[in-house]
């Protein structure tokens, strides 16, 4: 990976995390497009500029992470369904990250869908992070979890999760916010530890000296692109609701369908990494065996 490309991951990271079009998606895409190999510094860059942009969240809403300790009793119920899946799931959704069809395919539906979200949850009664149950904690962290398929958007789900137990625009993107930081840094660590102890994943110290100094200038791109694009969001939503995103989703979402059945630009050769059927397959079993 050179600088441009780089510069271009971290870009997109900072301004896609927390819009509802799928962070995820983006990446596994411009990746693809831009001919990036997944070796070993490329998975870790993946994993750690995420950190970048959960700072981006604690610094803009600084405030608020010290208001009481009720506000980490619901930050830690809503994150519970996402913990559980992903114990289960981890492995079937890693394999379901490398397929373009399905980002495109989860882009377009979830595009559509927001077409007609601000008409749907249109009597909103809570304004306030304060006013949130734990009980509608814990269902927007059920939505949270739709985010497990790439291309759907933890953000998008979080948020019409949220609008869905009468949140109004504001207060559920807010809350999606909040909420991002446990679930992306629990998974950012367990990522991290998952990489430290695959022996394919080893870097030896003379390459990891050379290359911690992209990790930090990724991470500080993924940062400032984030506080802009957070602040920026919360103002459109304000104003104009989600319907752009939805239309902006629904063309992407199309485009990438028409390009996997058209070219190979976007097929992964690794025949481990892209058998979503069996993928799929495999997850319908899964609580068999582990429940």
């Amino acid at each position: 990976m050179n600088i441009i490309q780089l510069i271009v991951l971290s870009i997109i990271e900072g301004v896609t995390e927390f819009l509802p079009i799928s962070s995820t998606g983006h990446m596994v895409i411009a990746s693809s497009i831009m001919g990036i190999d997944k070796d070993t510094f490329v998975k870790l860059f993946e994993i750690v500029i995420q950190l970048g942009a959960i700072l981006a969240v604690v610094v803009l809403y600084f405030k608020r992470f010290f208001r009481s300790l009720n506000f980490y009793y619901k930050l830690v119920v809503g994150v519970i369904p996402a913990v559980i899946l992903g114990v289960f799931l981890k492995k079937y959704i890693d394999i379901l990250l490398e397929s373009p069809l399905v980002i495109g395919i989860a882009l377009l539906v979830g595009g559509i869908i927001l077409l007609f979200v601000d008409d749907w949850f249109n009597k909103p009664t809570v304004t306030e992070e304060k006013d949130i149950s734990y009980l509608t904690a814990f269902k927007i962290g059920c939505f949270q979890c739709l985010a497990m398929i790439p291309g759907v958007s933890r953000s998008a789900s979080s948020i019409v999760g949220g609008m869905s137990q009468k949140l109004n625009r504001t207060a559920a993107a807010e809350f999606s916010f909040f909420l991002a930081v446990p679930t992306m840094f629990g998974a950012t660590v367990k990522d991290l530890w998952d990489f430290h102890k695959d022996p394919q994943n080893q870097l030896s110290s003379a390459v990891l000296h050379h290359d911690i100094i992209y990790l930090l200038l990724g991470s500080a791109i993924a940062f400032v692109v984030a506080l802009l694009a957070i602040r920026s969001f919360i103002t459109f939503l304000e104003q104009k609701g989600f319907k752009l995103f939805g239309w902006y989703r629904i063309l992407a979402g199309a485009v990438i369908i028409v390009l996997f059945f058209t070219t190979n630009a976007l097929h992964n050769k690794d025949p481990k990494q892209t058998d979503v059927k069996a993928a799929l397959t495999d997850c319908r079993s899964v609580f068999r065996h582990k429940i």
